[in-house]
């Protein structure tokens, strides 16, 4: 029998109907969670951790090219190494920058449950 996993959902949110922070009770919601945070997040955003994040957002307004995908690509595979790789195995990360929209592409393996994840998201200003 698998043991309940509870997390603080994010981003953060009140549950309206038990007054208290949401939760959310699916791991691997979890790990899509984390994900998202350190795509998103800029490095020197965070205090105490100023290289934590890839800053998905930043590329955006970067020259849409090959060469600039490929550096996401590469940017978006070692930050996901970095500081998720106790959680996930990331296999594949595919980046391809139409007009002003980036779409990324990861799939990856939940380390805890050997289960093969894939997560897309479009980035647009």
């Amino acid at each position: 029998m698998a043991t309940p996993f509870h997390s603080i959902s994010y981003p953060l949110a009140i549950d309206q109907g038990l007054g208290r922070l949401a939760e959310q009770p699916a791991y691997d919601a979890h790990v899509e969670q984390m994900i998202m945070q350190v795509l998103l997040t800029a490095p020197g955003e965070r205090i105490n951790q100023p290289q934590f994040g890839c800053g998905v957002r930043r590329m955006l307004f970067a020259p849409n090219s090959d060469a600039s995908a490929s550096l996401a690509q590469v940017s978006v595979h070692q930050a996901l190494d970095q500081w998720l790789g106790s959680a996930i195995k990331v296999d594949n990360v595919t980046v391809t920058a139409v007009d002003t929209t980036l779409t990324i592409s990861i799939s990856y393996i939940l380390l805890a449950r050997q289960q093969r994840r894939y997560l897309n998201l479009e980035v647009a200003p």
